[in-house]
């Protein structure tokens, strides 16, 4: 039942939903309070609605910004809890007290604050937004941009003001309580007069030595170091937050490239998660400002998703435009007709050429290249498992997804089967349950089975922590521990150094970490190094038999890909890319489509153990872990791994930059083609010999070539 009011209410946990319930029912309490008259009840009641409004607040729940829509707002709650306090005084008998037209007077210049307050906020903000917002680009030397103001200022300004009142009413209480309005009047006087200095401090931060200059010498800044840098291949992406992870998967193949690379990014959420990068990054929300942009030089233009601002790039005819995606697998998404406009669609091999082929939507074979996927080749080999430690298997489930379809995860109908058969299998494995972190977010019935699971592996994992049979080095794993804490140190210190993310995201505002948001290499590499360590430290940390629970961002998805020797999962790009690793897996068909039908409909099954939503077909896949050269679908996975991913040779890196290599070499044909008519155009014309009269020629046609005969 909690579960079910935390999804309608949209909150993130138990204490939000609490938080939430108990700011609802403050209020009535403290209306009440008033009416009896009760000091301490209505000293009780502010108090919770304080902190919970605080709480919610600091959560940044859902439910605190949708009061506001139903006027409920943030300033209408405070102004509740003043109206009620002076309906409390006067309940009291308070109404012809001093204290009583001090507090009336209070509240009016209190909120008589409120808009000069409000409005250089908005000020300050709106003219120290960006036109352009940038990582890893150097305007600093070419425009001024002064430090953002202090962030005690700006961060959650609103509540930090209304929160101001907090003296006036302990004071006012105490005052009604005592019978004395010397506590009262001080609360006043504190309320007022930090809301006064609170308005003072912002109007500095309005003069124009404060705020960066305007859109049109940035615009100039950002276009000369675009003519001074030069880029040639661009990587263009929309989207919502939700979606940066689309954009996040192509940095490293962009710090790789080897033309001069650029990302432009349309919206400042996408900008505020992007991951660490040393590729120089410009964010343009405005359409206009992005066609006005100098981007002469770049030749081919990467698009990781189909959404409608693509257009505002794909006007230029001056370079090349590719869909690259972000995924492979057997999703409508991967055939989309929207693909043709581009002058090439990028697959990681053969299969993607296929699709499109069956799906006829419109883009021709011509336009197709196969490139491989850049983004698995932290995805090791397997050999079968190291002698001395027992296999690993990962189930890694995707999540229920938006349509209820029971296809979608394995995890509701069969999870517990596979891992209670798992963790029961003689000889015995060692599981890693890693789920998709979206489960439970629309189904109780997945986020209830991932619960049972999580239980199921843990208890495992227990039972086998006091079974004799396995045995760790308590030695190594405290060495690896320490590891872990000294490199989690050092990566907060760099975190530090390089602001926030590691692409000044941590910095004051948007100008100031435009301005300051240069990654160091060497502070990037750094981390990419300790990163590694991180995880071989990890891995290290419990013993290699110790059934694991893992969620979270680390370890991450392709770590957990290369411990493991096999894994079970479903129809999703997980599949896709474990099929890089050659390792044996299985997939579980929960919508009981049949075996047969289930491959015809899914090409990256055709290699894999085919389970039922009862996992009886387990042991197929663990007889493949067992004995590599028995398994009778190893040579298939290699078939279908080429014909997924292309081949090993070249790497898909090479791939990759042959193929923008080459299409740069089109845009520049293209080009030379369009100037060649102007320059002929630009040419004195020869002159033209005298008209001579006109003769019928001897083939009986006019020089306009009209028939005379007959």
């Amino acid at each position: 039942m909690i579960s079910t009011a935390i999804r309608v209410a949209r909150v993130g946990s138990a204490a939000e939903l609490a938080a939430a319930a108990l700011m609802v029912l403050g209020f009535p309490a403290l209306m009440l309070a008033a009416l009896v008259p009760s000091i301490p009840a209505f000293a009780a009641a502010a108090a919770v609605t304080y902190l919970a409004d605080h709480y919610l607040h600091r959560k940044g729940s859902y439910l605190v910004n949708r009061l506001s829509k139903v006027r409920a707002g943030l300033s209408i709650r405070f102004l509740i809890r003043q109206l009620l306090l002076i309906l409390l005084l006067a309940r009291l008998g308070l109404a012809d007290d001093l204290i009583y037209y001090g507090a009336i007077a209070c509240f009016i210049a209190f909120y008589g604050l409120q808009a000069p307050h409000g409005a250089l906020v908005t000020l300050i903000r709106n003219r120290r937004r960006m036109p352009v917002a940038t990582r890893n680009i150097d305007l600093a030397s070419r425009i001024r941009i002064p430090d953002a103001p202090p962030r005690v200022l700006l961060h959650r300004s609103a509540e930090k003001m209304l929160h101001l009142d907090l003296a006036a009413v302990a004071g006012i209480l105490v005052s009604a309580s005592l019978e004395s309005a010397v506590a009262g009047f001080i609360g006043i006087g504190i309320t007022v007069g930090l809301g006064l200095l609170y308005v003072l401090g912002l109007v500095p931060y309005v003069r124009a030595a404060k705020i960066p200059p305007n859109a049109e010498k940035v615009l100039a800044a950002v276009d000369e170091w675009l003519a001074e840098y030069g880029p040639e291949t661009v990587l263009y992406f929309s989207g919502s937050k939700d979606s940066v992870y689309q954009v996040n998967m192509w940095l490293e193949t962009m710090e790789q490239l080897d033309s001069k690379p650029l990302i432009i990014l349309r919206e400042r959420a996408i900008l505020n998660n992007l991951a660490p990068t040393t590729v120089p990054v410009i964010c343009v929300p405005g359409g206009v400002h992005l066609m006005n942009l100098d981007l002469t030089n770049v030749r081919v233009a990467l698009y990781a998703a189909n959404v409608g601002k693509n257009i505002h790039l794909l006007r230029v005819p001056t370079m090349k435009h590719v869909f690259i995606g972000h995924g492979d697998s057997d999703k409508l998404a991967s055939v989309n007709p929207y693909s043709k406009v581009y002058d090439e669609v990028w697959t990681a091999g053969r299969a993607g050429r296929d699709r499109y082929a069956i799906a006829d939507v419109g883009v021709r074979d011509d336009d197709i290249v196969e490139v491989g996927r850049p983004q698995l080749a932290p995805i090791q080999g397997w050999s079968g498992v190291p002698e001395g430690r027992i296999p690993t298997v990962l189930y890694a489930p995707t999540w229920e997804g938006w349509d209820g379809n029971p296809g979608n995860t394995s995890i509701v109908l069969a999870g517990e089967n596979i891992v209670e058969r798992l963790v029961k299998a003689d000889p015995p494995v060692r599981v890693l349950y890693k789920p998709h972190p979206f489960t439970g977010t629309v189904s109780k019935e997945a986020g209830a089975a991932h619960r049972r699971i999580t239980a199921l592996v843990e208890q495992a994992a227990a039972e086998r922590a006091t079974d004799g049979r396995f045995t760790t080095d308590a030695a190594a794993r405290t060495a690896a521990k320490a590891e872990l804490a000294r490199i989690e140190t050092r990566l907060a210190e760099l975190s530090g150094k390089s602001g926030g993310n590691g692409n000044g995201n941590g910095k004051g505002d948007e100008a100031e970490a435009t301005r300051d948001g240069v990654v160091d290499p060497a502070v990037h590499e750094e981390v990419a190094r300790l990163r590694g360590e991180w995880n071989s430290a990890y891995w290290r940390s419990f013993g290699s038999h110790e059934h694991r629970v893992i969620t979270g961002a680390e370890p991450r998805l392709y770590d957990c890909f290369n411990v493991s020797d096999a894994m079970v999962s479903d129809i999703s790009s997980v599949v896709s890319d474990f099929i890089a690793s050659g390792k044996p897996y299985a997939v579980t068909d929960s919508a009981e489509l049949g075996v047969e039908e289930f491959k015809r409909q899914n090409t990256a099954v055709r290699a894999a153990v085919i389970l039922s939503n009862a996992a009886t077909e387990l042991g197929g896949l663990l007889d493949a872990v067992r004995d590599p050269a028995g398994d009778p679908l190893a040579e298939d996975r290699g078939d279908l791994k080429r014909y997924l991913l292309g081949p090993d040779e070249p790497t898909s890196i090479e791939q990759f930059n042959t193929a923008v290599a080459n299409l740069a070499l089109k845009a520049d044909t293209r080009n030379l083609g369009q100037e060649a008519p102007a320059v002929g155009a630009d040419a004195d014309p020869e002159p033209e010999p005298d008209p001579e009269p006109a003769t019928v020629p001897a083939h009986g046609l006019t020089a306009a070539g009209d028939d005379l005969a007959g």
